[in-house]
């Protein structure tokens, strides 16, 4: 990996895209500190000791890179384009226009796309005007004394101007990401989402070296890190782990060529459906405690999901979060990829699967092997949400702050792979050396 990243630099036209895009972080990381107009700074700091992050709000504030409870221009961060994105794909399956489009190569993409960022903008307003309504109420810190007087000034301008400015970050977060992706190297939404995880971790580390008790910390500080490393292995094994379908076209002859006969395969991934089905199962767990906060009742049935659903070490909810990600993870592979459609492309272009019949067949092919390694994926993911949970035993306030939950590591090791064998790949195509030489 260092050995590619070296070798980047020596390349002029790498160089250039490597310097923009740390540029661009750069400014995303700058953004992520300078506080919204109306917000009330020295207070902002004086709660964010106190704050609980846990749920969906511990979610946004991991990929808004620590801005969230700071309530920044930034604040929104990545998150509601992740939202927007994930909506698009789900009604892709349901509405036909938008398979159409997807059908139609890049002009139905860049459509898509643009719907994409109009519906990141209306997301952005919505949870912009929650974020804000949440601090004036004080709400955001309720453990914090002065958690109300963040925002000084209710007024309705003032609301507006910081939904507004917000909503503006969203779509300049959104802008800096395509220059990346455009100029730079690497997709760009992922790489903001890689620098989001990684700023909150040095932080989150040292929260856990001083409330550690064996060695003043540095014992817990040393395991933790140790684990760490555990888990990136685990996780760029698995994540790099896929089935290959060997599949055979058939020789065709067009006037006097010959086209065809050549051998290739269909790489079906053990963890196809990547990070999302802990991101939902998150987000619909910490509904009933959002519920529960907003009706402000005490009835029993509201007593019940206190005591067993918003702590995250409770029984229940880890059961609970465990089937939701095994659900999830099968539900996401079905809609996202489709045996039936890859089995008509392969019999349209003259191929098969050796020992299977084309058309139908090969899609139950297909349909069983996919549902076979989805279940170890699927496994694999539960397990590596559930850590910090685990970790909650060993280490007091893990639940909080220990950094390397499973929807961290999951997205920075995926991300670095990606990027690294984008840079590789330049590098071959600029220093490869054919037969001539």
């Amino acid at each position: 990996m260092f050995t590619a990243f070296a070798r980047a630099f020596k390349t002029p036209d790498l160089r250039k895209k490597l310097l923009f895009t740390l540029g661009i972080i750069v400014l995303y990381r700058l953004g992520a500190h300078v506080p919204a107009p109306g917000v009330d700074y020295a207070k902002v700091q004086q709660c964010i000791d106190q704050a609980d992050s846990g749920g969906l709000l511990g979610l946004m504030q991991m990929f808004s890179g620590g801005a969230l409870l700071q309530i920044t221009i930034f604040a929104l961060g990545i998150m509601p384009y992740i939202t927007a994105s994930i909506i698009l794909q789900l009604l892709t399956v349901v509405i036909p226009r938008l398979e159409a489009l997807k059908k139609e190569g890049q002009s139905g993409t860049a459509k898509i796309t643009q719907y994409t960022r109009y519906l990141t903008v209306a997301l952005a307003i919505l949870q912009g005007t929650g974020l804000v309504a949440t601090a004036r109420s004080g709400a955001l810190f309720q453990n914090c004394s002065v958690g109300d007087q963040i925002v000084a000034d209710k007024s309705i301008f003032t609301t507006l101007v910081m939904v507004i400015t917000m909503t503006a970050g969203t779509a300049a977060v959104m802008w800096l990401g395509e220059l990346i992706t455009d100029k730079g190297i690497g997709n760009g939404m992922s790489i903001l989402m890689f620098i989001s995880i990684a700023a909150t971790f040095p932080g989150a580390l040292w929260a856990i070296k001083e409330s550690g008790k064996l060695a003043d910390g540095w014992i817990e500080f040393g395991t933790v890190i140790l684990i760490g490393f555990v888990m990136v292995a685990l996780v760029v094994f698995v994540e790099q782990a896929q089935r290959r379908i060997p599949v055979q076209y058939a020789k065709r002859m067009i006037g006097r060529r010959s086209y065809g006969g050549t051998s290739t395969y269909i790489p079906l991934k053990v963890n196809q459906a990547g990070v999302i089905p802990v991101i939902f199962a998150s987000s619909l767990l910490f509904i009933p405690s959002l519920i529960v906060q907003f009706s402000g009742s005490t009835a029993g049935w509201a007593t019940w999901i206190q005591d067993h659903f918003v702590t995250g070490d409770h029984p229940y909810y880890i059961a609970v979060y465990f089937v939701l990600i095994v659900f999830f993870a099968f539900f996401y592979v079905a809609i996202s990829f489709n045996p039936d459609e890859v089995a008509d492309n392969m019999k349209k272009y003259g191929g098969f699967i050796p020992g299977i019949r084309a058309g139908r067949p090969t899609a139950e092919y297909l349909s069983y092997v996919l549902n076979r390694i989805t279940w170890p994926g699927s496994l694999y993911l539960g397990l590596i949400a559930l850590v910090p949970t685990m970790a909650l035993a060993g280490f007091g306030g893990a639940n909080q702050n220990f950094p390397f939950g499973g929807t961290s590591i999951l997205i920075i090791v995926g991300v670095g792979l990606e990027t690294v064998k984008q840079i590789e790949s330049q590098l071959q195509q600029r220093n490869y050396e054919g037969f001539l030489r």
